[in-house]
């Protein structure tokens, strides 16, 4: 029982309530931390050349010999903390994005902020012959340029959610036509490699490209939670949140460019890993329905999707695919149902 359900003035429920909505919330983010554990337990000793274990945890602390230090440490160890630090950006940006707009359907791959990371690096990329950091910081400052168009294209005395989606549709698909365009211009070689990158991959995984997405993250979680501390009034409503005192649109652009921010160091590091960002929210929601946005719970999520689907990648396919073919593979299903559902009840999920 839900504390919606409750009879007005029955303290004991509201209590038992409580304690059950809590204990769901503690039982809930264990399995996803456990699941996550398990996945990277599985990642670093699956492979190739199969390590048990025992040798995994000696490896990591430091007693492990030459080759297991190699595979783990240099091969495995880059990818393995890349994708789970990608899913975690992913779901909560996801998850912000949804809870602010209140439509499921309001995720970076839907309102072109993942579209326009993808201009920046794959412009860096073929007409600039950049690389790198360089390429990263060309698909973060691509995620900004286009979410603050997007923002400008959609004020109108105020930020409406509907409007921003749309003007974010429509955006996205203008950036579609500018990838397509910059793509078919460059020479097949440069092409390879930029879709290759455009559908989401870790094969490029090093522990050199992984400090910088740890290091924004570091600074970006933080500044997220306490932006995200009026998240629950906003949901209610521009009247309500600015009746409890809420200032609306400057929280909502602090929370917008968190989020922002957090698909653009993601995208950056492993390119636009679809669908990721789509399916945490309302995954962590359908375990915690009575939590609300489920920040945490979306992260951890998106850490799960993203490494369970490159695990099934690499090993379990008949050949090595890059990560975004099988989050999408997931994501398509779950955006028909989406749709299915809105259709059947008369509103956006």
């Amino acid at each position: 029982m839900s504390i919606a359900e409750v009879a007005p003035g029955d303290t004991a429920a509201v209590q038992h309530a409580r304690r059950s909505g809590w204990g769901r919330e503690v039982v809930v983010t264990l399995v996803l931390l456990f699941g996550i554990l398990a996945t990277v337990a599985l990642g670093l000793s699956f492979g190739d050349f199969r390590i048990p274990l025992a040798d995994v945890i000696a490896t990591l602390s430091g007693r492990g010999d030459t080759a297991n230090h190699f595979i783990i440490i240099e091969l495995r160890l880059p990818r393995v903390v890349t994708g789970l630090c990608v899913g975690l950006a992913l779901g909560l940006a996801g998850a912000i994005f949804q809870a602010l707009l209140r439509n499921p359907l309001a995720s970076p791959d839907m309102i072109g902020v993942t579209q326009g990371a993808g201009v920046g690096a794959v412009v860096a990329s073929i007409s600039f012959g950049l690389s790198g950091f360089a390429l990263s910081a060309s698909a973060l400052g691509g995620a900004v340029v286009t979410s603050s168009l997007i923002y400008a294209l959609a004020w109108q005395r105020g930020v409406a959610g509907y409007r921003l989606i749309l003007v974010g549709i429509g955006v996205a698909f203008g950036l579609a036509s500018l990838i397509s365009y910059v793509m078919t211009s460059a020479d097949v070689t440069q092409a390879q490699e930029a879709l290759v990158w455009l559908t989401g991959s870790l094969n490029g995984s090093s522990l050199e490209a992984f400090w910088p997405l740890l290091i924004c993250l570091v600074v970006l979680v933080p500044l997220t939670v306490l932006a995200a501390l009026p998240l629950p009034a906003l949901q209610l409503g521009d009247d309500t949140a600015a009746g409890l005192g809420v200032p609306v649109e400057r929280s909502r652009r602090l929370l917008l460019a968190c989020a922002v921010g957090l698909t653009g160091v993601a995208v950056a590091a492993a390119g636009p890993v679809s669908f990721v960002a789509f399916v945490a929210g309302p995954v962590a929601r359908r375990l915690l329905p009575a939590k609300g946005a489920a920040l945490l719970q979306a992260s951890l999520v998106g850490a799960l999707i993203v490494l369970v689907a490159d695990f099934v990648a690499q090993h379990l396919l008949w050949a090595q695919m890059p990560v975004g073919v099988v989050t999408s593979l997931i994501g398509a299903p779950f955006l028909l149902y989406l749709l299915a559902r809105a259709n059947r009840i008369g509103k956006g999920g």
